[in-house]
C-alpha cells in the first residue's frame, strides 16, 4: 500500500503525515525559490538548501519536484476556487451566478499567476502537463457551473433541451481564454470586457 493511500489528504506524490508542519515549510520555501529563479532553474538540490535540509530530508515528504510544485498550484487553485465560490453564494440569480463564477475566477488567476513571472510558469506548466492538481480543479469549475445551469432551469431562467453534460462542457471549453494560463496571457488587455462579451453570448445562449 502506498504512502498516499494511508494518507488520502495528501495530494499526489507527497508522503509522511498529512499534517507535519515541515511539510508547509517545504512548500512555502519552494514557493519563494520558483518564484526568484522559476521552476524549471530549480532542484530539490536548491530547494534543500534554501530550507536548510537534506535532499534525503525532503523526500521523506515529496517524491519528486513535481510533487512540491503540485501542492504549490493545489494552494494557488484552492484560492481561485475559494473566492469564486463565495462570490457564487453571494450572488441572488443563477445568471448572477454564472457571471460572478466566471470573472472572479478570471479576476483572482489574474491577480495570483501574473503577480509573480516564474509562479505563472508554475501554473502554465500544471495546466499544459495536465497534473492532478489542475485536472481536479477543473473539475470542481465544471461540478460548480453544472449546479448553476440546473438552478437556471429550474427557475425558469435557463433552457432545459440540450443535455447538461453537453452545455456544461461546451461552456468550459468556451471559458478556457480566460482561465488556462497560457490562453489568459494572451487576453490580458482585454478583460473584463472580452470575457463580458463571451459571458453575455452564452447567456443568450442559454435564454429558454
Amino acid at each position: 500500500m502506498t504512502t498516499d493511500a494511508l494518507h488520502p489528504d495528501l495530494a499526489a506524490g507527497q508522503r509522511g503525515p498529512a499534517d507535519h508542519a515541515i511539510r508547509q515549510q517545504i512548500i512555502d520555501a519552494a514557493d519563494a525559490h520558483f518564484a526568484r529563479f522559476g521552476y524549471g532553474k530549480t532542484t530539490v538540490a536548491d530547494l534543500a538548501k534554501a530550507v536548510g535540509f537534506s535532499k534525503a530530508y525532503i523526500y521523506k515528504f515529496f517524491e519528486s519536484k513535481q510533487a512540491i510544485g503540485e501542492a504549490i498550484c493545489a494552494q494557488c487553485l484552492e484560492k481561485i476556487m475559494s473566492a469564486a465560490t463565495a462570490a457564487v453564494y453571494e450572488a441572488r440569480t443563477p445568471t448572477e451566478k454564472f457571471r460572478k463564477l466566471f470573472s472572479t475566477i478570471t479576476a483572482k488567476s489574474t491577480e495570483l499567476l501574473f503577480q509573480e513571472k516564474l509562479l505563472y510558469d508554475l501554473a502554465a506548466n500544471s495546466a499544459t502537463e495536465q497534473w492532478p492538481s489542475a485536472l481536479g480543479y477543473l473539475a470542481r469549475v465544471e461540478a460548480s457551473l453544472r449546479e448553476i445551469i440546473l438552478q437556471g432551469r429550474e427557475a425558469g431562467e435557463f433552457e432545459r433541451k440540450t443535455p447538461i453534460d453537453e452545455t456544461s462542457s461546451a461552456i468550459m471549453l468556451a471559458m478556457q481564454p480566460f482561465m488556462h494560463p497560457l490562453l489568459l496571457e494572451f487576453n490580458l488587455d482585454g478583460l473584463p470586457e472580452n470575457q463580458t462579451r463571451v459571458i453575455n453570448l452564452i447567456l443568450r445562449s442559454l435564454a429558454p
